[in-house]
């Protein structure tokens, strides 16, 4: 998932936004576990849990950040290349590898953390390009378990402009970019996706499209074999990954994770909506709010535990749309979302990440 410092529209990613509803369900079930007790004319109180865990600083206070800057980025190379996407896909989707063996001091970096690139060239006045964020879709090992690589799932961004059709310059230039050649990386940034510490923590992933690549990072060091061999952190909980995309052809790293299923059922639940192959109980295009209905009961169960984690990964166009279905859906069950959201987000249970 990438992040720019300019507002752009992404071709072929309409079907993020459907996640909102999520977003309302989750807050209206644990709002109501909150009050369960209490009349309505009783201020509502934060549940046990949003006070309990350890603020995200002190609980990640050994995660690296910003080892290599804007100023004096780190210059690796391409490893590898290649397209995630099968035929018949809409857009263009990469997987690309940098090798990071060369850095004094080394880059390391955890699940759930960025990179920073900067492209080759300049823009229109002249000035050199300035840095994209982009989500890190391996884990620390890296995808060969070295320990010395970093992986990115790259969309190539394309908009409309005046009639013309405009490519993105860091997703065009990543995408188009072989191996061998130098790449400008900083970072690493971020610790609002990081995975808890846990080994018995539950984790709920919402993703669509490119989001897909820390929840990628995630279960690789879950449930990959060479991962758990190399982790002195052995996963215990229950993860459920719901994937959207618009068609089959464009469900990112899906062999990866029918086969983790298949090894750890007792443990991973992957849940796909394919907006434009299926329908919900409505008639309708699938998204994930439908998914997320059909197994509502679940899915709160594992929420009322304070060891499960929710993560979501999006556009930043969508965040006016969750506070509004947010809001309408709390209204209904007479809950104040405004209220409760700051309160999941304290619990350090609620990790969003937009762009």
């Amino acid at each position: 998932m990438a992040y720019s410092e300019t507002n752009v529209v992404i071709g072929g990613l309409a079907h993020i936004p459907v996640v909102i509803g999520v977003f309302g369900l989750v807050q209206a079930f644990i709002q109501s576990k909150i009050g369960e007790s209490q009349s309505k004319n009783t201020p509502v109180t934060p549940a046990p849990t949003a006070t309990k865990s350890p603020s995200r600083k002190t609980a990640h206070s050994d995660v690296p950040v910003n080892t290599y800057k804007p100023r004096d980025p780190f210059i690796g190379s391409v490893v590898e290349n290649y397209s995630l996407l099968k035929e018949g896909a809409i857009g263009r989707v990469n997987h690309i590898t940098f090798d990071l063996s060369k850095g004094n001091p080394l880059l390391q970096y955890v699940e759930g953390q960025s990179i920073g690139i900067i492209p080759a060239g300049v823009d229109g006045n002249g000035k050199p390009h300035k840095l994209r964020l982009y989500s890190i879709a391996s884990t620390r090992h890296g995808d060969n378990f070295s320990g010395k690589t970093v992986s990115l799932c790259v969309r190539q961004l394309q908009y409309e402009k005046d009639g013309k059709t405009i490519d993105g310059v860091c997703s065009t230039y990543l995408c188009n970019i072989s191996p061998g050649e130098k790449v400008k990386i900083t970072g690493p940034v971020g610790k609002e996706m990081l995975l808890p510490k846990e080994e018995d923590a539950n984790i709920i992933m919402l993703a669509t499209g490119t989001g897909i690549a820390p929840m990628r990072a995630y279960l690789r060091r879950m449930f990959d074999p060479t991962e758990r061999e190399k982790n002195n952190w052995e996963f215990r909980g229950k993860a459920w990954l719901f994937m959207g995309a618009p068609k089959s052809a464009n469900l990112l790293y899906d062999e990866d994770f029918k086969q983790y299923e298949s090894q750890f059922p007792e443990n991973m639940r992957y849940t796909k909506a394919i907006s434009r192959e299926q329908n919900n109980s409505k008639g309708g295009r699938m998204y994930i709010q439908d998914r997320v209905l059909e197994n509502a009961q679940e899915i709160f169960s594992l929420i009322e535990d304070p060891k499960t984690h929710i993560y979501l990964c999006g556009l930043k166009g969508m965040e006016p749309g969750i506070d509004e279905a947010m809001s309408s859906a709390a209204k209904a069950k007479g809950i104040n979302w405004s209220e409760l959201r700051p309160q999941l987000k304290k619990a350090g249970r609620w990790h969003v990440e937009t762009y």
